[in-house]
């Protein structure tokens, strides 16, 4: 069975917090640990209501800290925000905290709006600055050299998993030119999954990181007693998109009363968006997400699955996970 594990958008539902969300956020990866899951990441996302992990080395350290054997990482750090030695230094201090535990994902979006990216007093032209960024960092990991004018400390010498997010061809070439692994986010932008992940296997580096390709696909999985509960529970997600494409970002809504409801919630065109965004999801009973998850790696033979599930209610995003894990343990 390959690996299974948890993406958290951290969410702040509809009349909750983030103090809430963040006793949430640390239950559920109790559970993920107790359940077998590998990695627990936790993505860089800014002025959005519904999600809490803006300070994510922050969040990284509280699940890290309340957990024991569970990778816990970044799915991930939008690089474009931070200067590189920043990041060094902050997860350098994670890994030497945790040693052995810390994943470190890199992205090439912003993660927020215009005016939240020039809040963030980080400026970029264009994408060309990524990849220099990327390699300066990884850098700061490796073992300090005499003379060396500038060092992450700490961070030189200390083991950090890397990986590179993507959702297009520009992210799996550079993964593939510097030889780090690869996480596709087919959970929210499955168009160029398959032309991706065939450019990166194909022409893939090796390197002191990693000798061979190794790709995680991002799932949505919603797992209940029934299928129509779990979808219902999914038309959270559904809510969520369709807000977020008509400009209305806000705190996670509870599910709609049926699946069906949705339809007459949003206009055809959204539904198509929507639809077409989260094309890459699984909602069902056990039976169902099991049949769903086996289709979906025998179709593109992932080397570690990252399942996410934006549930309003935390009971029923917990149960989830673990019908989830159940179903997914039947697989070979």
């Amino acid at each position: 069975m390959i690996p299974f594990s948890i993406l958290d958008l951290a969410p702040v539902t509809e009349g909750s917090n983030a103090a809430q969300t963040f006793a949430n956020t640390l239950d559920l990866a109790r559970n993920a640990e107790r359940l077998g899951y590998q990695r627990y990441w936790l993505a860089e996302h800014h002025n959005m209501p519904g999600i809490a992990s803006a300070a994510t080395a922050v969040l990284i350290g509280h699940v890290a800290g309340g957990t024991s054997t569970i990778r816990v990482g970044a799915g991930g750090i939008m690089l474009p925000n931070h200067a590189p030695l920043q990041v060094a230094e902050q997860f350098g201090t994670l890994a030497s905290l945790y040693p052995g535990r810390i994943d470190l994902g890199l992205g090439r979006a912003p993660g927020t709006d215009q005016a939240a990216a020039r809040a963030l007093r980080r400026y970029y032209e264009n994408a060309e600055e990524f990849p220099a960024d990327v390699v300066e960092l990884l850098r700061y990991f490796e073992p300090a050299t005499a003379g060396q004018s500038v060092r992450a400390v700490p961070g030189a010498g200390v083991e950090v998993e890397a990986w590179l997010l993507g959702s297009s061809l520009f992210g799996a070439r550079l993964a593939a030119m510097l030889g780090l692994p690869y996480a596709f986010a087919s959970h929210f932008a499955p168009a160029a999954m398959v032309e991706a992940l065939a450019l990166y296997r194909r022409e893939f580096r090796p390197s002191a990181r990693l000798q061979r390709p190794h790709v995680m696909l991002a799932l949505n999985v919603i797992a209940a007693d029934t299928d129509d509960e779990a979808r219902r529970l999914f038309t959270t997600q559904q809510q969520a998109f369709v807000k977020l494409r008509r400009g209305q970002p806000g705190l996670v809504p509870p599910p709609l009363a049926s699946a069906a409801e949705f339809d007459a919630w949003c206009t055809p065109i959204e539904k198509a968006g929507v639809d077409q965004a989260l094309a890459c999801a699984v909602a069902g009973s056990i039976a169902t997400v099991r049949a769903g998850i086996d289709a979906f790696v025998a179709a593109h033979a992932p080397d570690e699955l990252l399942l996410t599930a934006n549930v309003f209610d935390h009971a029923a995003r917990v149960r989830s996970f673990e019908l989830a894990m159940r179903a997914c343990s039947d697989l070979h």
